[in-house]
């Protein structure tokens, strides 16, 4: 393994524009990344309540995952900036990341027959930090590798594409747990603190497919070596010394495009977070009429699966709007595309309150997808026009501080604000992410793109 020193910003780039064949290959393995996310985001909250959770201690565990993000994706952002092998420069992470998910997804639905020492909700919150620190690893590379292969003018339809594949793995991995429950025959309920043979077999599944996408764009795509990066770039290779010290260096400098999108990616993760922890509970108690506390019964397993349904639905919108956002935003502007998006999500989670049945749910995913479709990809198109072709790793690492911290603040007080504030009604957390949701709307239109232009 070779270190490629750093280079100089530069505003020229001269990289090729690359076939549409060649962006979808680029970014096949998101789909299987998501596959495995929507696995988690739709199924842990089930999990870990079967295994003892109380559903007031549930952002206590999701927390795991944004602070393990908020670790790691720097620090991979940072090696892959200078690391080279012959495999490329970004592809070794994206192997080593599916290897490491692979593994916890196996295990996590396991963890009830797997205890020893710990308790099942740890192990099972423990296999939750392993799934999700081996997605960071896989994940963070993608963002650079578009940055890295495409020219400022394929960007945004290189982030777009990323965003349909995103959508199409997520419809997958929140959709196996129905298909097999109902399609398939797999049984869909368990014994106290066990977990559904077709929630098992759905990560059993998804594994493979994570690892199969990953393969994919690994076999497919040809980083450009330092050399040919740095020529593109039209920069001059230079020694930055301080190593790791060095991200905290880039945090202090980071540019005010990235500033001021935080308070955006604030406001949007705050809400998806609550989206993510509170939809299943929320749906079992105000649309089926569930206890709160009963998560062993038939009904709580009929909105765990509905969960997956509508979170299928919201990935499949995406998939489709993400497409037409290059046009949308060549007309109108990135920003308010994205407050566009951001108000129609905002409204579709706080028409959940009003659902008089659950496929009226239906409906409001759809707004929801329209706003999860931006957020995945407008914001890093604003961004990587702002930032130094030479550190596009490490600040795109960077970059996902306001992707963890909003999630971590989520999780420390969405906990008490439910219990207490909302008497352990999760649907008004729902409500309240709607909200928050107009406010990152709001705050979009002040986000000055003029480093790109």
């Amino acid at each position: 393994m070779s270190v490629s020193t750093a280079t100089t910003s530069t505003s020229n780039d001269s990289k090729p524009r690359l076939s549409a064949r060649n962006i979808w290959n680029m970014s096949f393995g998101f789909l299987g990344i998501q596959a495995g996310f929507a696995l988690q985001n739709g199924n842990a909250s089930g999990i870990l309540q079967r295994y003892g959770a109380d559903v007031h201690e549930l952002p206590n565990f999701w927390l795991v995952a944004p602070i393990v993000g908020m670790i790691v994706q720097p620090i991979i952002g940072y090696y892959s900036d200078r690391t080279w092998v012959k495999m490329g420069r970004r592809k070794p992470f994206f192997l080593a990341g599916a290897i490491a998910a692979c593994f916890g997804m196996m295990l996590m639905p396991n963890a009830g027959i797997l205890t020893v020492a710990l308790s099942p909700v740890l192990l099972g919150a423990g296999m939750l930090m392993i799934m999700d620190a081996s997605f960071n690893v896989a994940m963070e590379p993608f963002r650079a590798l578009v940055a890295d292969k495409l020219p400022s003018s394929q960007r945004t339809m290189g982030f777009s594409v990323q965003t349909a594949l995103i959508g199409v793995g997520a419809v997958i991995g929140s959709w196996l747990p129905w298909f097999l429950a109902n399609k398939a025959g797999v049984a869909d309920t368990a014994g106290q603190g066990l977990i559904p043979d077709n929630v098992k077999w759905s990560f059993y599944i998804g594994a493979v497919i994570f690892i199969g996408a990953i393969l994919w764009t690994v076999l497919t795509t040809k980083e450009y070596p330092p050399e040919e990066h740095t020529r593109f770039s039209g920069g001059e290779r230079e020694h930055e010394k301080g190593g790791m010290s060095l991200i905290f260096k880039d945090m202090r400098n980071m540019p005010q495009t990235m500033r001021q999108l935080g308070m955006v990616q604030f406001f949007s993760w705050f809400a998806l977070f609550s989206m993510w922890v509170f939809t299943t509970p929320a749906i079992a108690n105000h649309i089926y009429g569930t206890a709160i506390d009963d998560s062993s019964s038939q009904t709580y397993s009929d909105a765990q699966n509905w969960t997956g349904i509508i979170f299928g639905v919201y990935n499949a919108v995406s998939a489709v709007f993400a497409l037409m956002l290059p046009r949308i935003a060549a007309k109108v502007g990135r920003r308010r595309t994205h407050a566009i998006a951001l108000v129609c999500g905002g409204l579709g989670l706080i028409s959940m309150y009003f659902a008089p049945n659950p496929n009226f749910l239906i409906l409001s995913m759809i707004g929801v997808g329209i706003a999860w479709a931006s957020i995945l990809a407008m914001p890093y198109a604003m961004l990587a026009g702002a930032l130094p072709a030479h550190k596009m790793g490490v600040y795109m690492g960077i970059f996902n501080f306001f992707i963890t911290i909003p999630q971590i603040v989520s999780g420390v007080i969405n906990r008490p604000i439910v219990h207490y504030l909302f008497g352990n009604k999760a649907i008004y957390a729902l409500v309240m992410a709607g909200v928050l949701l107009l406010f990152a709307a709001i705050s979009v239109i002040r986000v000055d793109e003029r480093a790109e232009e």
